[in-house]
């Protein structure tokens, strides 16, 4: 194998690795969101790591979310909701705290609405 492929597959390997690991971590601490993570995950290791990948959509929990995912950009309407209510709560926390630049508080609230109007305009299925 040359050089520069081994190197390729060893680089979407790694990310897949450590997209797994946040995924995981997000599994247990609520403000880090998984399935983002394992969209990545089984993104990058389609590119390098095909036992990864059949693994990520075969798993009985986030398998499904995956394949709906990739096979039609779905995301569940449980899903849309909660991301709604996580980015609504960050933006009323960061806009009331002391120390955060006023600028901050304009633009990180706007992404995260657009990140919102985004989210709902995915089909559900």
């Amino acid at each position: 194998m040359n050089p520069y492929r081994a190197a390729t597959i060893l680089a979407w390997r790694l990310l897949a690795i450590v997209c797994v690991l946040l995924g995981v971590i997000g599994a247990f601490l609520p403000v880090l969101p998984t399935v983002p993570f394992l969209l990545v995950a089984a993104w990058a290791a389609g590119r390098g790591w095909p036992r990864l990948e059949a693994w990520l959509l075969s798993h009985p929990t986030y398998g499904q979310a995956i394949r709906r995912w990739r096979d039609h950009r779905a995301v569940p309407r449980r899903a849309k909701w909660l991301s709604s209510i996580m980015m609504a709560g960050s933006a009323v926390i960061m806009i009331v705290s002391p120390g955060i630049p006023l600028w901050v508080k304009i633009v990180v609230p706007l992404g995260m609405l657009l990140v919102a109007v985004w989210l709902w305009r995915r089909p559900e299925l």
